[in-house]
């Protein structure tokens, strides 16, 4: 595993490196938002993409099911223009995880996420984190609203104290409003591919995080042999950080496919 450390401020001259000069590489990057959000998670990162020469597609999963949001996610791969890069933050990476098992993904970003094994729960990789590894909890995700559906949302306090309380609170507030609502049942659903095994793999660590404990995203990166970029954020690095999030999904787009 590669590991680099990317800091507040620094943008890599590759966000002003025409794209159309790498032959092979994605030509589009296909964005998928995680639990408690939508396809605007992206609306800072798609400019500086599309800037660089990246066509982008924003998904909107339904938040309904493992299988539902990876037949959303496939469909929006299938009718990318070319070779993709696979993108997806938090539970967007479990989507990831079975959705790049598909010969147009070239590589993956994990943002803030998890990256199971095929056949792997949440539940297991944070049972191993907090129990057998010994890393301490935090303190985001203590107090989620259940419906009488049994679908999930977060309370504002929970957005602009834990989720994202390094951008402006009205920002923060205004995501809590336009929230998606994840149901309950998709959190014991599991992948049944591992797209990671097979590609290049870059996963972006929140070093700040409140809702995935850093140290948790830094044992799923190594998991899955990713090169690795640590940032000084929430959540929500797309968000607090989006040139440095937009410069490491533009190094995977330039990734050769992996030879069989």
């Amino acid at each position: 595993m590669k590991l680099r450390y990317l800091f507040a401020g620094l943008v890599a001259a590759t966000l002003l490196t025409p794209f159309a000069a790498f032959a092979e590489t994605a030509k589009t990057a296909v964005l998928v938002h995680g639990a408690f959000a939508d396809g605007s998670s992206w609306n800072k990162v798609i400019p500086l993409l599309q800037k660089a020469g990246l066509k982008t597609i924003a998904v909107q999963n339904p938040l309904t099911s493992l299988q539902d949001d990876v037949r959303f996610t496939k469909r929006a791969v299938e009718n990318a223009e070319g070779p993709v890069v696979l993108v997806g933050h938090s539970w967007g990476g479990v989507v990831i995880t079975e959705a790049g098992a598909n010969d147009k993904v070239n590589s993956l970003v994990y943002v803030s996420a998890f990256a199971p094994r095929k056949g792997e729960h949440i539940h297991d990789i944070l049972d191993d984190a907090h129990g057998v590894q010994k890393i301490a909890k935090v303190d985001g995700f203590k107090k989620p609203i259940v419906d009488k559906q049994g679908y999930i949302r977060l309370s504002d306090e929970t957005f602009t104290k834990y989720f994202a309380p390094d951008i402006a609170e009205n920002e923060a507030k205004l995501i809590a409003a336009t929230q998606g609502y994840l149901h309950k049942d998709a959190l014991d659903q599991v992948p049944a591919f591992e797209a990671w095994s097979s590609k290049p793999s870059w996963f972006v660590v929140s070093a700040n995080d409140q809702m995935i404990a850093p140290d948790v995203m830094r044992l799923e990166a190594k998991k899955i042999g990713a090169t690795t970029v640590e940032l000084p954020t929430s959540h929500v690095p797309m968000l607090a950080k989006p040139e440095e999030v937009a410069n490491v999904i533009i190094e995977a787009a330039k990734a050769k496919p992996a030879s069989n």
